[in-house]
């Protein structure tokens, strides 16, 4: 069985996702994880990149939009943490909205969680 810790961070509810949950895969598993944080008043869910989906990184998919359009909906951030250089490096669209992406505060992609209480500290 999967658990998801509520841990604070920089005066921030973050829900962690454990690596062997369900895969987040689209939108249903997003409301799935969304429901789980919004239960816990959790503003920030971390997701371990190994429980992402590889149609996730694939922008044509849709499925990053969608994932990330519900947590905007629901006004929570999400944080992708682990090693995605794979993944950008064989997409010029990828590596963009990563970038883009880690500009913002709404969602991140970082190499590991210690890069977490960094980011939320500015």
């Amino acid at each position: 069985m999967t658990t998801n810790t509520l841990v604070t961070l920089q005066a921030v509810r973050v829900l962690r996702c454990a690596p062997d949950g369900p895969p987040l895969d689209g939108e249903s598993a997003a409301l799935d994880l969304i429901g789980d944080a919004l239960g816990q008043d959790a503003h920030l869910v971390v997701v371990p990149v190994e429980r992402i989906a590889d149609e996730f990184f694939r922008l044509r998919s849709g499925v990053a939009g969608a994932v990330v359009q519900k947590f905007v909906n629901y006004r929570l951030r999400l944080a992708v943490v682990g090693d995605i250089s794979a993944q950008v490096e064989a997409s010029d669209a990828l590596r963009d909205f990563v970038y883009e992406s880690n500009q913002g505060r709404q969602l991140w992609f970082l190499a590991a969680e210690e890069e977490l209480d960094d980011r939320l500290r500015r």
